[in-house]
């Protein structure tokens, strides 16, 4: 063969637990690292996202992803209907609004 017998015991040998831990050791740093700066807050995001668009109720002024803002006048379990302005409804998925904004807490645009 194009191995020579030598060279082929000599690379046969077992690496130890040591050196494979070594060599794992920052790869598992990282992954830990990761997990805490970006994995566990977005997915804390997640949670309290889904549960502020789940307790939405009439009369909540909400944000929907496409960046219209209106007052909600009715609730379903996947529907919410919006009013936009007087007269100028619309129904929306409950899953696509991006804020709720407490109607005690926002001030008029104009103002």
């Amino acid at each position: 063969m194009f191995i020579s017998t030598a060279f082929a015991q000599t690379a046969g040998g077992q690496a130890s637990g040591a050196g494979i831990l070594v060599q794992m050791a920052p790869l598992v740093l990282i992954f830990v690292v990761f997990y805490f700066l970006l994995i566990r807050p977005q997915q804390k995001r997640l949670k309290e996202h889904k549960a502020k668009i789940e307790s939405v109720k009439k009369g909540d002024q909400v944000v929907t992803g496409g960046g219209l803002v209106g007052k909600v006048t009715r609730v379903d379990d996947i529907y919410v209907d919006i009013e936009l302005a007087p007269a100028v409804k619309v129904k929306a998925v409950k899953s696509t609004l991006t804020e709720v904004i407490d109607p005690t807490s926002a001030k008029p645009a104009n103002d």
